[in-house]
């Protein structure tokens, strides 16, 4: 069976990335010094990276590390795999890529990581979910997470008294009783069709199963059987936010946020800094979007915006883990969570979180996550622009069929593959 899900693999990282046989490795050992490589893909956090590498090496002597934060690192990286080029730990998102390297064999199992104790079960459950198909072994440690739901304006909602909702119809009453006060409920921003992803994540990781991809592969459910009311409430929503919301962008729904043109804004912990960018004195702070008829049923969208993971051509794991572990080192955690308005995957210690987190802390603290949807969405299929023509066109039933004749389109060597490993294991 594991040769028969290798080749599987292999056929399809072929497919998507003409990834080749793994060899070689960066690290090397010149005069008794290992070199370490990292390259991760969060640009925007370089200047962490770079305080952090010359902080380590300037505290170890047996190892010299080197981070690399390119704008494009997952195209760096498929083509690096394509050389046989390989850093010793990619630091990624936890998403459909990762799955890929996964079931290609680019990734070592790193389950003798004294490390991995200290991550929130959570955020390693949310990794094992995204294998295509069970593969023994843990492939990444969570770093750092992000959360999704709705950002609020506080003083507006002090001033005017306005209660946080819990439920879909006190959300919608919400939005009748801010419209009211001449006030704009929501912005949206969906020009940018990544945007029209974040309430889609919101309300789906509560209205639908968290394994929908996989049931939908399997043949035993569709997306217009799951999808169904995430689309409708979805469409419901949007009278409350700016006319024309697909005429204007992110940078445009975060600066009018900012200025106080809508009470709310549908976005992820990641928009914080760019709003206060705006306004540095504005008072956020944020809900779990209440997309369920019972509280109860409603989960925060949390997934892993960055993990570390090993590579399997790596030489040199004892020196890769002591480089994890001074990354994981609270302090370091810390300056970065404070940077760019993270959630920590670690659970072993008090951090600090952003007070515009307030609202969703409850749930972190439960571990009541679930991932985006979307990290099992191929980027073939583009279904950023596929919401996007749902918010154009409010047709459901076409949006719905769309979606469902598309992943077949475009997931057919994982169906079959989820489908053979069902036969062969019992499954069906």
């Amino acid at each position: 069976m594991r040769n028969m899900k290798k080749s599987m693999s292999l056929l399809l990282v072929l497919t998507m990335f003409a990834v080749l046989v793994l060899s070689g490795c960066s690290g090397s050992a010149n005069s008794g010094v290992v070199e370490i490589e990292v390259v991760q893909y969060k640009p925007e956090a370089v200047d962490i990276f770079e305080a952090l590498e010359e902080e380590f090496n300037a505290t170890h002597d047996d190892i010299h590390l080197t981070i690399s934060s390119p704008s494009d690192a997952t195209t760096i990286l498929q083509t690096r795999f394509i050389r046989e080029d390989y850093p010793d730990i990619i630091g990624i998102g936890g998403d459909i890529n990762y799955s890929y390297y996964v079931d290609a064999g680019i990734l070592a199992d790193i389950s003798d990581y004294e490390g991995l104790s200290r991550v929130n079960q959570a955020y390693l459950d949310i990794l094992e979910n995204l294998e295509f198909v069970p593969t023994e072994g843990t492939f990444g440690v969570p770093y750092v997470a992000n959360a999704a739901g709705v950002l609020y304006n506080k003083e507006m909602f002090e001033e005017y008294g306005w209660e946080i909702p819990t439920t879909w119809d006190e959300f919608m009453q919400l939005c009748e009783d801010i419209q009211a006060q001449g006030i704009q409920p929501l912005y949206f921003g969906f020009k940018d069709t990544w945007t029209c992803l974040t309430p889609w994540n919101a309300m789906a990781v509560s209205l639908a199963p968290s394994d929908v991809c996989q049931q939908v592969n399997l043949g035993e459910t569709t997306f217009t059987d799951e999808y169904r009311e995430v689309a409708e409430k979805y469409l419901e929503m949007l009278q409350y936010g700016e006319s024309g919301a697909v005429g204007y962008g992110y940078n445009d729904a975060c600066t009018a946020f900012a200025n106080g043109e809508s009470a709310m804004y549908t976005i992820g912990s990641y928009a914080i800094p760019q709003i206060l960018s705006v306004n540095p004195d504005m008072q956020i702070d944020s809900f779990v979007m209440p997309a369920c008829d019972n509280a109860e049923d409603n989960y925060l969208n949390s997934g892993v915006d960055l993990q570390f993971c090993v590579t399997e051509a790596c030489e040199y794991k004892e020196e890769a883990y002591e480089v994890l572990d001074f990354l994981l080192e609270h302090d370091n955690i810390q300056t970065y969570i404070d940077a760019q308005m993270a959630v920590p995957c670690l659970a072993d210690e008090e951090y600090d979180l952003a007070d515009e987190l307030d609202g969703m802390t409850e749930y972190i603290d439960a571990g009541k996550m679930i991932d985006y949807q979307d990290h099992y969405y191929p980027s073939e299929m583009s279904v950023d622009a596929l919401i996007q023509t749902l918010v154009i066109n409010q047709d459901v039933d076409d949006f719905l069929s769309t979606f469902d004749t598309n992943w077949v389109r475009y997931n057919r060597d994982i169906i079959q593959m989820q489908e053979d490993y069902a036969v062969q294991n019992g499954t069906e």
